[in-house]
């Protein structure tokens, strides 16, 4: 087969985590996860034009101009062994999700329904392009948080989209660039950072500060306090007002 140059994508794999998002984000089918890794199946379905790059937690794909056998074109979105669902074995949390908001009440006597509206939920794992973060207002909270509060869903997750984070456990820088990205691009209206009554947890706070500050981002912060036992000890009010404010 013939061999020209043009553009390839390369995959990291000691960035890679095997999360699967640019699986879906290839339209040409040429990646896959193999052995807990993001593979480049073949050189002749790669168009090099880079959709996978942009949502990669990871930052662990790049674009580079070397010889290469011809792109197939059309073709190759019939030849290419597209990934089923069953692609996400290698990391289920990653794939991109929007739930519709039926089924949840909010009347304390109604039963209880998820307000959940994302996934995934974990920040290291959201892409800054996700749908659900356009014109969102963004709750970010401690990873211990919805353990302790039984009222979580209803006093702070409806209507909000959800990342979360552990100030002490996680990986703080990349959280903080991940979280200014996500600022900065998806246009998000509001955020709102619960954290537990540990001294580790204002972490987080701090985290959402800077990332606010780098993004040159405007909308309203509003912190609030969990204790160990589940109860609101403290909430500090944005300086405008928010979409959805905590009650």
């Amino acid at each position: 087969m013939a061999k020209i140059y043009r553009k390839i994508v390369i995959i990291d794999e000691e960035k890679c985590n095997g999360c699967g998002w640019c699986i879906d984000a290839c339209v040409e089918g040429a990646l896959a996860i193999v052995g807990g890794k993001a593979k480049l199946l073949s050189e002749t379905h790669c168009d090099g034009l880079g959709a996978c790059l942009g949502g990669c937690p990871q930052d662990a794909i790049t674009v580079e101009e070397r010889e290469a056998a011809s792109f197939e074109g059309e073709a190759s979105k019939h030849e290419a062994p597209r990934a089923a669902p069953a692609h996400f074995a290698g990391c289920p949390s990653a794939r991109v999700l929007e739930f519709d908001k039926e089924g949840f009440s909010e009347s304390a006597d109604a039963p209880a329904h998820s307000a959940l509206r994302n996934w995934p939920v974990q920040l290291a794992l959201i892409p800054p392009t996700a749908p659900f973060l356009k014109d969102a207002d963004l709750l970010l909270a401690a990873d211990c948080v919805p353990f302790s509060m039984a009222s979580f869903h209803r006093r702070f997750l409806s209507g909000r989209m959800l990342a979360v984070a552990c100030p002490k456990l996680d990986d703080t820088d990349a959280h903080l660039a991940k979280l200014t990205a996500i600022l900065s691009a998806a246009g998000v209206k509001s955020l709102l950072v619960v954290t537990m009554e540990v001294p580790c947890c204002s972490g987080l706070l701090y985290m959402a500060k800077e990332a606010l500050e780098a993004s040159g981002s405007k909308i309203p912060l509003e912190h609030v306090v969990v204790s160990m036992r589940g109860e609101v000890i403290s909430g500090q009010k944005p300086e405008a007002n928010c979409s959805h404010p905590v009650s």
